[in-house]
C-alpha cells in the first residue's frame, strides 16, 4: 500500500520559515519524481516545486528564491524548505509522487493527505 505522509505544517508569522517533510512508503522511491503542490481556499491546486529523479528542480514563479525542494532517497523523504513566508502562501500543501508506468502506458501518481500552512500575524 502506497502512503505519502506529510508533516511540518502549522501557523507562522509573515517572514518566518517552515520545513515540510513527506515520508513515502510502498513505492520504489528513487524512481519517482517528487513534487509539492498547494491549494488555497477557492483556488485551483498549483505546483509549488518538483524534483525529478535525475534532472533539475523546478519552482512555481511565486516561490522562486524563497522555497527549496530536496529529497533523500535513503530516507524515502522529500522536503520543502520555505523561507520568507507570505500570507499568500497560506494553503494546504500536498506531496506528490509520479512516474511513467510502461505497463499502463500512462503517468502514475500518488498523493498525500495534505498539511495546512497558515501565514498570519
Amino acid at each position: 500500500q502506497v502512503q505519502l505522509v506529510e508533516s511540518g505544517g502549522g501557523l507562522v508569522q509573515p517572514g518566518g520559515s517552515l520545513r515540510l517533510s513527506c515520508a513515502a512508503s510502498g513505492i520504489y522511491f528513487s524512481v519517482y519524481s517528487m513534487a509539492w503542490y498547494r491549494q488555497a481556499p477557492g483556488k485551483q491546486r498549483e505546483l509549488v516545486a518538483s524534483i525529478p529523479v535525475g534532472g533539475t528542480t523546478n519552482y512555481g514563479d511565486s516561490v522562486k528564491d524563497r522555497f527549496i525542494i530536496s529529497r533523500d532517497n535513503l530516507q524515502n523523504t522529500v522536503y520543502l524548505q520555505m523561507d520568507s513566508l507570505k500570507p499568500e502562501d497560506t494553503a494546504v500543501y500536498y506531496c506528490n509522487a509520479g512516474r511513467y508506468d510502461s505497463l499502463i502506458r500512462n503517468w502514475r501518481d500518488y498523493w498525500g493527505q495534505g498539511t495546512q500552512v497558515t501565514v498570519s500575524s
